[in-house]
């Protein structure tokens, strides 16, 4: 069995087409997105498709911060030198004659599209340029890396897997070369990567460490080994980035001239790599992401907060099958793949170095999807290196090839056909937009906007507004807005809402709820009284200093009962309270009989009841709503029994039907944005429409 890649060595021009080649290949697959989308005006606004996830916005905020001026009250919003997205997509725009909302929708395609070069240099590395092609077609769009990376998808995730892959080719080829200019190369590449991807820590400590023990293990008596671990010891170790930029230099250019010999070369070589474990704190970095991501709960100390991390879809366990197909397209393609990494470390031992990157790929299994995309590149170079050796076996040129090149496209169709199929929504649609843009002619920046926590990224971008919670600040608060939205007390919302919007404000920006209940603290505050003293004692509000708004959005009705479950606990305790009921039937089947609502979940006509399973309950009531041009929606109601626990609401303008007891049913959500039933004296209607209802509080 031949393990040897093949000598396939081609000139520069053919090699740069070939890289060209792949680059277009990429970008094309992302550009189906926009041709079975960019037809549909409910995803457009101002002329251009909107973006498809909503962290997104926290980086287009900062670059509309610095290109705009907006968002100047809001402390989270990032300023232009804090990310690098941010500051590269400030800088195209400025540079050339794209406006913004065109940048953050195609930068992710071209730049994570960028992957194809590393990994085509790792094949030129080895003279092997075809193979390198092979790997870069697959893995440029394989699954995960193409969902995380489309068009839309504007995040830090196309530099998540792009960098660490330059990374990976300078540190082999400075192993393979021996020059201290690519260990220069490969220690910059470490430098710049917490800027562009500020999350990869552990990803780039891991390369690191085995590098460093790679080169210790089998180059120790190479005079380039010390001298190569000063200069990634140094780009690893954390420090101010002037001060860490001028010492790689400087040691560059130091171990450049020979300036150190013998043992003192070594003594600096330890020195490095000593700051690094002590300055970099490399076992908490990797231990801090593997327990984020792998420990769920309540705290466990002072007051017991639901973990947000319980309802994060990407962060929880997934089944083998999924992972297989996210890095590889298929069970089948992640089996080939793993077995042919294996057997390319065998023969180019050097590999090992992307050994993090396969691992956090496999610990996807325990800590969710997103952590599947750092194996793509790796499981598609092992692939096409198992594919050559298959072909290893065929005498003739034209037939081997013939042969890897339908494994390659066999490899490929899986992904192909997933990219064919992801029709992925953008976050908003052009109505709910067209309603914050109304809405923010009659707002000021300074003001603030109650909402989810999935929504607050996006109100910063198009409302230029303030939120108490957001896509990155998941923490304690989220208690704070569950309790607004969700409680059955109009009085307790709006003084909630006035209270923790000034008390952020006044505090500096703490966070609330541990400012409010005095967590960890010995005169901590008995929460349950708390609140049932703002729903029926004489609280005593804070001086009003800036207008607060609830924004109400229909989308929310899919996660409501997510949005509850953040305060349906006893903080003291962490037990949860009983649980409440809530279904939401957007498909169903209406017979003579019955209305079926699927998960073995009917309303029986005509005995005015629910069928729950195996279990019968009477309807409490009936309501139906109708959403109206102007005004409020109109609304009938049956009540049916007073015996019964459980109403049910249909939706006419939507077509859904809602089952839920008297707590749901009462709650702000419900009863602000389906019925339009609220105080006047606490309330007041400032945006109305079938997607989006905005209330100013008015105490």
């Amino acid at each position: 069995m031949g393990l040897q890649l093949p000598h396939e060595p081609i000139g520069t021009r053919p090699f740069l087409f070939l890289v060209f080649l792949a680059f277009l290949f990429s970008v094309a697959m992302r550009l189906i997105w926009v041709y079975q989308f960019s037809g549909n005006p409910s995803f457009m606004w101002e002329g251009q498709l909107m973006i498809n996830t909503n962290d997104g916005y926290f980086f287009a905020s900062g670059a509309q911060k610095a290109l705009e001026g907006t968002l100047a009250y809001n402390p989270r919003t990032p300023d232009v030198l804090q990310y690098g997205l941010t500051f590269f997509t400030t800088w195209i725009v400025r540079l050339t004659p794209f406006d913004l909302n065109t940048v953050i929708l195609y930068l992710p395609a071209f730049v994570s599209s960028l992957v194809v070069i590393p990994i085509m240099l790792l094949g030129r590395l080895y003279q092997a340029t075809a193979f390198g092609f092979f790997a870069a077609l697959i893995g440029s769009i394989a699954w995960s890396y193409y969902n995380r990376t489309m068009v839309g998808y504007y995040d830090t995730d196309m530099f998540a897997v792009m960098a660490p892959m330059f990374i990976l080719y300078f540190l082999i080829a400075s192993i393979k070369e021996e020059r201290l200019t690519i260990a220069l190369y490969a220690s910059l590449m470490i430098f710049i990567y917490p800027f562009l991807y500020d999350a990869g820590h552990a990803v780039v400590y891991g390369m690191g460490i085995i590098y460093m023990l790679y080169m210790v293990l089998f180059h120790r008596n190479d005079a380039f080994t010390p001298k190569s671990i000063i200069l990634i010891a140094i780009g690893l170790t954390p420090l101010f980035y002037p001060l860490k930029l001028a010492l790689i230099i400087g040691a560059y250019i130091i171990l450049k001239r020979d300036l150190i010999k013998g043992k003192n070369l070594i003594y600096v070589a330890v020195a490095s790599v000593l700051s690094f474990i002590v300055f970099g704190n490399i076992f908490g970095v990797i231990w801090s992401k593997v327990y984020t991501y792998s420990v769920r709960g309540f705290d466990e100390e002072g007051l017991r907060f639901y973990q947000v991390k319980q309802t994060v879809r990407e962060a929880g366990k997934i089944p083998f099958e999924v992972m297989a197909n996210r890095i590889s397209g298929s069970t089948v393609g992640v089996i080939v793949s793993l077995v042919g990494y294996l057997l390319l470390i065998i023969r180019h031992r050097p590999f090992i170095l992307a050994l993090p990157l396969i691992g956090i790929g496999i610990f996807s299994l325990w800590g969710g999807l997103r952590f599947t995309v750092y194996a793509v590149p790796i499981a598609a170079i092992g692939a096409v290196y198992l594919f050559y050796v298959v072909g290893s076996f065929i005498a003739n040129s034209k037939i081997k090839y013939a042969v890897i090149s339908i494994l390659t496209a066999l490899m490929l169709y899986p992904n192909i056909t997933h990219i064919i199929g992801y029709k992925v929504p953008t976050v908003l649609n052009h109505q709910e937009v067209a309603a914050l843009h109304r809405f923010k002619a009659g707002a000021s920046p300074q003001d603030y906007m109650i909402a989810w926590w999935d929504y607050g990224y996006p109100l910063w971008y198009y409302t230029g507004l303030n939120t108490l919670i957001d896509g990155g600040k998941h923490n304690h608060d989220n208690f704070i807005v569950s309790e607004i939205l969700t409680t059955t007390s109009a009085l307790e919302a709006a003084r909630l809402s006035r209270i923790a919007v000034e008390t952020y404000i006044a505090s500096d920006y703490e966070i609330i709820a541990d400012t409010l209940f005095r967590n960890h603290q010995e005169d901590q505050v008995d929460v349950a009284g708390y609140l049932e003293n703002l729903r029926y004692g004489n609280a005593t509000l804070p001086k009003k200093t800036v207008d607060i708004y609830l924004y109400l959005p229909f989308r929310m009705l899919g996660i409501f009962p997510t949005v509850k479950v953040f305060s349906n606990i006893d903080l003291q305790t962490g037990e949860s309270k009983a649980r409440p009921f809530f279904y939401n039937a957007q498909r169903f089947q209406d017979t003579p009989k019955a209305i079926h609502l699927g998960n073995r979940i009917s309303i029986l006509k005509q005995e005015g009841q629910l069928q729950l399973g195996a279990r019968k309950t009477p309807i409490k009531a009936f309501y139906t709503v109708v959403n109206q041009e102007a005004g409020k929606p109109k609304i009938e109601v049956q009540h049916v029994s007073p015996m019964g626990a459980v109403s049910v609401v249909y939706l006419a303008s939507y077509n859904q039907f809602l089952l839920l007891d008297d707590d749901m049913l009462n709650s702000t959500y419900i009863q602000m944005f389906i019925f339009e039933q609220y105080d006047t004296k606490l309330f007041e209607l400032v945006s109305s429409d079938p997607y989006t209802k905005i209330f100013r509080i008015k105490i």
